[in-house]
């Protein structure tokens, strides 16, 4: 199989599909890799690199997409992408096509088979491919949190570790599951005061034995989060529904109760935020202030950490890759349920219930798809 690698064209999106090092992988397997000029350049990799490797070096993107048979990117194909989308090709990434109806409409007109990672599964009914960078995301938001909180940005001026005779800042984090968690135990180095709100008795008192009594952790109710919200320094938004419009959990009319120059990171923006004041913002402009409270919500955070966060996403694709590269999309998702699951696209129908539902389109299942043609 030809494999596709372009240079991701997002605002300030240095990561790339694939490293050196999974390009070696795939040619040890027989297949071809295509790179376009350049794409690794954000994670210190240059052509020469991908050469020795075994890829070729296309000049540009239209290059790499009409010669695929699979394209292997890190984010969403903006529109100009999915124009060079065709079918029988296909797409392995991060889609997010709940809150984003546009591409969605671009991706079934393209005809192409779109598998996305963050709906791959695995036994444990955990999401493999979306926790690395869930992990990654939930360290940074306390990283950038602390920089908003600071004055300059338009922040309370909190420190949140605090100083003798000073005490720390208040860390809110929505949901306990991998974000969260993560942001939780950054915070908690930091020596922040932190709390966990989840729906989730079980993972309450996994939370609970991690941290030894160090996080505070509460079941989430609207009391709950009302009375929390107005307490914090920082809100850490860490929801997630798979492959759905994330819930909106804090309204805009909660925003005059906060303290003056609190701060909330929504991290799940990608999926439409759980904040009803969040906005997708970029690297260039991360925050905005609204009713008081500084606003982060960038939708591709771990793309300011690129290397860090190329290497541990390839970690969890390459495998998947490397299936679909030796046995094709139909023949791996046929033998596998849990890459079945990712799914979302094919031959213009989507397979993905959550992301019909949210956007109100036909729908069939993945395994319908199977039998329909390549």
């Amino acid at each position: 199989m030809l494999i596709g690698v372009p240079k991701e064209i997002k605002v300030h999106e240095y990561r790339v599909g694939l490293t050196p090092e999974a390009v070696r992988e795939l040619v040890h397997h027989g297949h071809e890799v295509l790179v376009q000029s350049s794409a690794g350049i954000g994670i210190g990799a240059d052509d020469t690199a991908y050469e020795a490797a075994g890829a070729r070096i296309a000049a540009d993107a239209q290059a790499v997409f009409a010669q695929a048979d699979m394209v292997v990117k890190v984010k969403e194909p903006q529109p100009g992408e999915c124009r060079l989308l065709r079918p029988g090709q296909v797409l392995f990434t991060y889609l997010h096509l709940a809150p984003d109806p546009r591409q969605t409409e671009l991706l079934m007109q393209s005809g192409c088979t779109a598998i996305a990672y963050e709906t791959v599964t695995d036994s444990h009914g955990h999401l493999p491919l979306l926790a690395p960078m869930s992990e990654v995301a939930g360290r940074m938001a306390i990283q950038v949190g602390a920089v908003a909180l600071q004055k300059a940005s338009g922040g309370r001026g909190v420190l949140l570790g605090g100083v003798p005779g000073v005490a720390p800042g208040d860390v809110l984090v929505i949901g306990g599951g991998t974000v969260g968690m993560h942001a939780a135990r950054m915070a908690v180095g930091l020596g922040a005061r932190v709390t966990v709100l989840d729906k989730s008795l079980q993972r309450l008192r996994e939370l609970d034995e991690l941290f030894q009594g160090r996080v505070s952790t509460l079941y989430a109710t609207l009391h709950s989060l009302e009375t929390t919200v107005v307490q914090a320094d920082l809100v850490i938004g860490a929801v997630l529904v798979p492959g759905a419009a994330a819930p909106k959990l804090i309204h805009h009319d909660m925003l005059p109760r906060m303290r003056p120059g609190a701060v909330v990171v929504d991290v799940a923006i990608d999926q439409g935020g759980c904040f009803e004041t969040s906005r997708p913002t970029t690297h260039d402009e991360p925050t905005y202030i609204e009713s008081g409270v500084v606003h982060y919500c960038v939708a591709n955070m771990p793309g300011a950490v690129a290397r860090s966060s190329t290497y541990a996403l390839n970690n969890a694709t390459l495998p998947f890759v490397l299936t679909l590269a030796d046995k094709g999309w139909r023949r791996a998702c046929a033998e596998d349920p849990h890459l079945l699951a990712g799914l979302n696209v094919h031959r213009g129908q989507v397979t993905y219930a959550a992301v019909a539902q949210a956007l109100e389109l036909p729908y069939i299942t993945a395994s319908q798809a199977l039998s329909l043609p390549q």
